[in-house]
């Protein structure tokens, strides 16, 4: 019972405030000995509701251990600083967007507020053969396959399928690409 106590009191005058951030969240640290060695421990006290959501991504890292030391005011509004710059930035960029899908009169127009619009999925189908094509394709891909067995042809006669889909082989007469799964 009294190393309940002796670690509660522990908890309460060991702790070192590091800092504070802009919603009001204390930061503190301890350093305590477990199993023989020196650690650092590092918590949050939330002000109001305890909402992890809610943390600054420097502090975050240097509640994990990847940071040394924890974030300094200055730094904390730098970085906020960059991120309204970037926010600014990509706001810039999706107006230039869509002032320029304007000018080339696009009918794929952006209909959602503050979100990017869909794939354009026309361009993405013309990427695949149309089945004229595919039959063109297929006819020059027999083509090869024949050219390539009748270099082989002389050497070994065709053998049967076998039952499993990994090639079998010594690998002295493997040629890249010439292997087919099982049909």
């Amino acid at each position: 019972m009294s190393k309940l106590l002796a670690r509660i009191a522990g908890y309460l005058s060991n702790r070192t405030l590091v800092g504070v951030d802009k919603v009001g969240n204390r930061y503190f640290t301890r350093t305590e000995e477990i199993d023989g060695i020196m650690k650092e421990k590092r918590w949050v006290v939330f002000k109001g509701e305890e909402d992890p959501t809610s943390l600054p991504v420097e502090w975050i890292c240097w509640l994990n251990g990847q940071r040394k030391r924890a974030p300094t005011p200055e730094e904390l509004i730098e970085m906020e600083a960059r991120r309204e710059l970037v926010k600014q930035n990509v706001a810039l960029l999706k107006q230039e967007e869509e002032e320029r899908r304007a000018r080339e009169g696009s009918s794929c127009k952006s209909t959602s507020a503050g979100k990017t619009g869909g794939p354009d999925l026309k361009s993405f189908i013309r990427q695949f053969p149309t089945a004229s094509e595919g039959n063109k394709l297929e006819e020059e891909s027999d083509a090869v396959d024949r050219a390539r067995e009748g270099e082989a042809g002389g050497k070994k006669a065709k053998e049967p399928l076998s039952e499993h889909s990994e090639p079998t082989g010594s690998g002295s007469t493997f040629k890249p690409g010439t292997w087919q799964p099982p049909t």
